[in-house]
């Protein structure tokens, strides 16, 4: 609204032509001169157990402390639970992994998540989803050359978090391939990695300043 108000104003003040070029300097010093809303720890700036957490983090992050560590580095307490989860749900989980980084995959497509799904695209290449499969994901579409275990995680996750609930017929497709604590681990991954997308998204730190997004952000379920 903001945005509108000043641009009617400079129109009546200097005409359409003016009104332009001052919007387009008007936003771009705006941008430029926006504090971010968290900034980026660095490890010179922690505390001792923020310090401890971080060298747990290091081991396992492709991004360093950034990400949605550079949030959770501020919760620390929280953080190192939240940490202990994605330690099971990355590396321990019962869901073959190739399946588990196609579901963090959906639930970063449904956020256009960057980070996220800039990280987990490679790891899910690397763990076999096809690249066709991700390509077509990447598009907000849903992939047509998937097979019969990744069509029932793909249309589990997608009912699940748009219309928040599960059909019978959707729940038995994926319970004929997933056992009980499969399905279970399942939900709480989509769950954890929304919670992950939120604090990228809430704190505008989701695309590093000065690159350009991948992903185009998906019409509103």
């Amino acid at each position: 609204m903001r945005k509108w108000i000043a641009w009617t104003s400079v129109i009546s003040l200097a005409g359409a032509g003016l009104a332009v070029a001052a919007l387009a300097t008007n936003l771009y010093s705006s941008d430029k001169e926006k504090e971010p809303r968290l900034p980026q720890l660095t490890m010179d700036q922690l505390n001792d157990q923020q310090k401890s957490f971080a060298s747990e983090i290091l081991k396992v992050s492709a991004n360093g402390i950034a990400g949605p560590y550079n949030s959770l580095l501020r919760s620390p307490d929280m953080g190192e639970r939240m940490f202990k989860l994605l330690d099971y749900l990355r590396f321990k989980t019962s869901v073959p992994i190739r399946l588990n980084e196609f579901a963090i995959l959906i639930q970063a497509r449904l956020w256009s998540s960057e980070v996220e799904w800039t990280t987990h695209s490679r790891l899910a290449m690397k763990a076999g989803l096809p690249e066709a499969v991700i390509a077509e994901l990447k598009q907000g579409k849903r992939p047509a050359s998937m097979q019969p275990d990744e069509a029932a995680v793909y249309d589990f996750s997608i009912e699940l978090s748009t219309k928040h609930e599960v059909s019978d017929a959707t729940y038995k497709r994926l319970r004929d391939i997933f056992s009980e604590q499969q399905t279970v681990d399942l939900i709480t991954l989509g769950g954890t990695y929304d919670t992950l997308a939120m604090l990228l998204k809430a704190q505008e730190n989701d695309v590093a300043p000065g690159s350009t997004p991948a992903l185009r952000p998906l019409p509103a379920h």
